[in-house]
């Protein structure tokens, strides 16, 4: 088990920790000795308990502040996945569009129409040339 140093308000502690540990260790105690330097800078020279005592409620306080705003934002959460269930659920039905069918017959009287207007077209082009 692994003794790490860690300073907390310009006082140093020797803490032993798991292996593999030692990082989640020294980011804990910057946290704690984050808190302790506002302390000391605003009250002044305190006993290290006190000192100790009062960072931790510090960010007992913020933690507590996080947790509140992490539970509201999973109520939320739980909100919208209940609002998309309900629209998962409801079904639309598609627009139904019906499409006459033309009559095969009806087909080819317009292409023969079409034949004889090009017939035409290209009667009128020959006699307005000569």
């Amino acid at each position: 088990m692994p003794e790490v140093t860690i300073s907390i308000g310009s006082r140093q502690f020797e803490v032993a920790c798991q292996d593999g540990e030692e990082s989640y260790l020294h980011a804990a105690a910057k946290m704690l000795d984050d808190e302790a330097q506002v302390l000391s800078d605003q009250v002044g020279r305190m006993p290290e308990a006190r000192m100790l005592l009062m960072a931790g409620l510090l960010l007992a306080d913020k933690t507590a502040s996080v947790e509140d705003k992490v539970a509201e934002v999973q109520a939320q959460l739980a909100e919208r996945e209940a609002e998309l269930a309900k629209l998962r659920d409801t079904v639309v039905e598609p627009e139904r569009i019906e499409v006459p069918v033309v009559p095969q017959e009806v087909t080819e009287g317009l292409g023969e129409m079409a034949a004889r207007a090009e017939a035409l077209a290209q009667e009128i082009e020959e006699k307005a040339a000569s």
